[in-house]
């Protein structure tokens, strides 16, 4: 499988092989949470809101989920995005924190999601390749019954 990272430099690196469970990082091998591009394609399939308030779309109501990421082109799982958002804007956001689990770690990120536009999320941490990362996350909807998310994570 392919998964590519884009570095600073404006260059697109890519690379194909195994690392840990078929997924393959693009470029030379990553030291931690070495500045770099990783984009990703969320199905949002597990979506999941529980009302927590007055009847209905509320603020307070919880938006779940574990959905399965793909590479880029979308065409090979590449993880898991697994989270939890709470409603603060009736109609329009939730305020969110979730994990982006890859074979070879994990990248967190916080930050708002528009219910009909796209948004900016701070990584805010990860594990293993991605030990100590920082930057943003660019989601972007794909589809307009929000079943798919691309996700840009920008590692600086």
């Amino acid at each position: 499988m392919k998964l590519n990272i884009t570095r600073r430099t404006g260059r697109l690196c890519t690379a194909t092989g195994a690392v840990l469970g078929g997924l393959a990082l693009a470029g030379s091998p990553l030291a931690s949470a070495e500045p770099g591009t990783l984009t990703v394609i969320e199905h949002a399939t597990t979506d999941t809101v529980t009302d927590t308030g007055a009847k209905g779309d509320s603020a307070g109501d919880l938006l779940t989920f574990s959905n399965e990421v793909f590479d880029a082109a979308d065409s090979q799982p590449a993880g898991r995005s697994t989270g939890v958002c709470t409603r603060t804007v009736v109609g329009s956001e939730w305020d969110c924190g979730w994990t982006l689990s890859l074979p070879d770690g994990q990248i967190m990120v916080h930050g708002p999601f528009f219910d009909s536009s796209n948004s900016v999320l701070a990584i805010t941490g990860g594990t293993g390749r991605y030990l100590d990362a920082r930057g943003e996350m660019d989601l972007t909807h794909i589809t307009p019954d929000g079943s798919k998310y691309q996700f840009t994570y920008r590692i600086g």
